[in-house]
């Protein structure tokens, strides 16, 4: 799909162009065409005036091409001629010209034969008949009209060449894009297919005649906290799914985000206390952002939760957030098993997780993707350290002016 949609930007790019170019050329012809005719009808003007008088180029006769005058009787018969390049002593050449440009309409016209053109004057006695040689402007077009025929060519391959370039590069964020569904879609398979087994198996196991009472129970408590499970990573996917389409109703307000994190970590206390882990709070009450209280106290929650799955046993973690000059910065920090150059670059992308046993507890790994996304919204920044065994999530706000 990819290659038919890169082919198809290059050829509208192309047709656009060749239509472009073919019009620009054409015209550049065209116009010097018009111009060298001009100047060539407007010495023939100068010259009607006295068409018997030998004039010698001057600032008034822009062009300096060989001409002569022919005086005709008002039956058409040569009386005179007048001539400042031309042999004009062939009486049957004089003949053929006349007979020639008296079958052509109008006063002016051109006999190609001879590459002349030639204008017509009437007076109540007389005819004048001027005729100009036409053979430096015919080759003037001609080599014109190769010129930008070469020039054309070599544009063509030029800009063929930038529209390849051009259409590589547009067609990365699709390439990304495209790439990055199917990578979606078929993590969210692999996902999904490890609880369905389970709900399946023990679904199975529950219609087995021979079940006890006792096992059964197990087995619904089991299909119960697998549900559950699948529940959190459907949602988890309508969240990201509501992101990437720009349908997360975001309502930006001035508000304490100081506040909302303490709010947080009241609600996970209890948690870190039944997991045997201390949870200290070093948060400024006093921190005003502009942003969605949902979402934000959301970002709170995904790292305090993350903390919570990862954080070495017996440990602390340690929340805390600060003012600078015109941003704040949340920073979640725990003990735990180090993470890899490699881990921090990879793991805000969704379903990536460090430790590929977490997803038994719950871990989709879609967490930190949905974070990341809230706050880009906010016009902010969030990335992870890890040194000296402690594993650090920051998240970069700008304060509410």
């Amino acid at each position: 799909m990819l290659k038919k949609l890169r082919i198809k930007f290059v050829c509208i790019n192309m047709t656009i162009i060749t239509i472009m170019l073919v019009f620009i050329l054409c015209m550049i012809v065209q116009f010097t065409k018009q111009n060298l005719e001009q100047a060539n009808v407007q010495m023939m003007e100068e010259l009607a005036a006295n068409p018997l008088y030998l004039i010698k180029p001057t600032d008034t006769i822009p062009i300096r091409l060989p001409y002569f005058s022919l005086r005709l009787n008002q039956r058409g018969e040569l009386l005179e001629s007048v001539s400042s390049a031309y042999d004009l002593s062939d009486r049957y050449f004089l003949d053929n010209l006349i007979h020639i440009s008296y079958q052509l309409p109008g006063r002016t016209g051109v006999i190609p034969e001879y590459n002349l053109r030639f204008m017509r004057i009437s007076t109540p006695t007389d005819q004048f008949m001027i005729f100009s040689d036409i053979s430096n402007e015919i080759t003037t077009i001609d080599n014109l009209t190769q010129t930008c025929v070469l020039i054309g060519i070599f544009s063509f391959f030029v800009f063929l060449w930038i529209s390849i370039f051009f259409a590589n590069w547009a067609i990365q964020p699709v390439d990304r894009a495209w790439t990055q569904q199917k990578q979606f879609i078929a993590d969210a398979s692999h996902e999904l297919k490890t609880p369905l087994t389970v709900i399946l198996t023990n679904a199975e196991l529950l219609q087995n005649p021979n079940c006890r009472a006792e096992s059964s129970g197990r087995l619904s408590e089991n299909i119960l906290i697998v549900a559950r499970q699948m529940r959190g990573l459907v949602e988890g996917l309508l969240e990201l799914s509501r992101i990437d389409n720009g349908d997360m109703k975001t309502v930006m307000e001035p508000l304490n985000w100081g506040t909302l994190a303490e709010t947080s970590v009241c609600l996970f206390e209890p948690l870190y206390f039944e997991h045997g882990l201390q949870l200290i709070d070093e948060i400024d009450g006093d921190v005003k952002v502009r942003g969605s209280e949902m979402h934000l106290k959301q970002v709170v929650d995904i790292l305090l939760d993350n903390a919570l799955k990862y954080a070495a046993p017996q440990t602390e973690v340690r929340i805390s957030m600060q003012k600078q000059r015109n941003h704040c910065t949340l920073t979640v920090s725990s003990h735990g098993d180090p993470i890899s150059p490699e881990d921090l670059k990879q793991i805000f992308k969704r379903f990536y997780r460090t430790d590929q046993s977490r997803n038994q507890s719950g871990s989709y790994g879609l967490g930190l993707s949905i974070a990341e996304s809230i706050v880009t919204e906010h016009h902010g920044k969030i990335w992870a350290q890890s040194e000296d065994g402690m594993n650090s999530f920051y998240v970069r706000l700008p304060l509410n002016s």
